[in-house]
């Protein structure tokens, strides 16, 4: 009677301890024939991740007690066309990256996010390898995602730098957001600012490399979600400036975003870009949607490149996890710009075009 006593009890404990804790395992395979035409060659090929990203990951909360909470978010990326595992970088610098040998065709690697969090009323605090604030504006308004044949080109002629999308050693504080989550923020203002380090020993030359900060404000109310973000990082050769702003209103029958951005290399290149786009619901009993955006990027390079891109698409929703989408683009350069699509190569001042028709099938 007394052992069936103990065990009652220490089942009731580790129930009680479950009840405070969650544990998701998450993930997306997305695959999509590509094609892709230029004034020198053509490509065709399967490729990955023509909607989202195809990733496989771990997330965790577990409720403290008092309103705080401990949580956890292991993410690795993946192409769903080979199998194979995609890059991260270690420091935020050009020796950071891909594992040597590898070619950035590793096997599973956290490559886009590995975090632990605390939490309370207060905000968050959150360690790890991360997006950058100044990257959100990019990635969480473009109608496309920013990926496959439609992503922003603003996006495809960055010359952010390794940090222009992640980065690693981060120490960021967020408020406002949902805890252990994306952050773009919940309804009214949000913050999130983020310090990051190269990790280089103090006697070097370049022992502030791969160091910088972001920070982002945002503000959601009713209808419009909007936020302005700025980072910088620091490389011997020239730090990286980042600026950029975003916004998206939702009308009854269609939501209308815009996205304007600048980077800069200190003695070097300043480039700057924009996006006007949205999203159209047509029905479905799971939402299906129409996308479309033009996007453009110029440099003050010699010769002063440029580069606009017109993408439209359609997403069919099967259910909430499955869906089937098909995208074209259209993208024309003048000057020395010489930009492609899906691995067409074109030359200086030509167009290219290219085509997604992908599955994508989350769980």
């Amino acid at each position: 009677m007394k052992r069936s006593l103990i065990a009652l009890a220490v089942l009731a404990a580790a129930g009680s301890a479950s009840a405070q804790s969650t544990i998701t395992l998450f993930g997306v395979a997305d695959a999509a024939i590509q094609y892709g035409s230029g004034s020198i060659s053509n490509l065709s090929r399967l490729g990955s991740g023509g909607l989202s990203s195809s990733i496989l990951g771990f997330k965790g909360v577990e409720d403290l007690g008092g309103g705080m909470k401990a949580g956890f978010w292991l993410e690795s990326g993946m192409t769903t066309d080979n199998g194979a595992g995609t890059a991260t970088n270690t420091n935020n610098q050009t020796t950071g990256g891909a594992l040597a040998g590898m070619n950035g065709s590793q096997g599973m690697v956290f490559n886009r996010r590995s975090t632990v969090s605390l939490g309370g009323a207060w905000g968050e605090l959150r360690l790890g390898h991360d997006y950058t604030p100044q990257y959100l504006n990019q990635g969480g308004f473009d109608p496309f995602g920013n990926i496959g044949v439609g992503l922003s080109q603003t996006q495809a002629s960055t010359i952010g730098g390794v940090t222009e999308v992640r980065a690693s050693n981060s120490v960021s504080y967020l408020y406002g957001h949902g805890f252990n989550l994306d952050p773009l923020g919940t309804t009214g203002p949000n913050l999130q600012a983020t310090y990051y380090m190269g990790e280089n020993n103090s006697n070097v030359a370049n022992s502030d490399d791969g160091n910088g900060y972001g920070l982002r404000v945002g503000y959601n109310a009713g209808p419009l979600t909007a936020g302005v973000a700025t980072g910088r990082t620091q490389y011997l050769s020239g730090d990286i400036r980042i600026t950029n702003a975003a916004f998206s209103y939702k009308f009854e029958v269609a939501k209308l975003i815009g996205i304007v951005t600048q980077e800069a290399v200190t003695g070097g290149a300043t480039s700057k870009g924009y996006l006007i786009g949205g999203t159209i619901p047509v029905g479905g009993a799971f939402g299906n949607l129409v996308r479309l955006a033009y996007s453009h990027a110029e440099t003050d390079a010699a010769g002063n490149p440029q580069t606009g891109k017109f993408a439209l698409g359609y997403v069919y929703k099967f259910s909430n996890r499955t869906a089937l989408y098909a995208t074209v683009a259209f993208l024309n350069n003048s000057g020395p710009a010489a930009q492609s699509l899906n691995g067409s190569t074109t030359k200086a001042g030509d167009s290219s075009t290219g085509y997604d028709l992908g599955l994508k099938h989350s769980f």
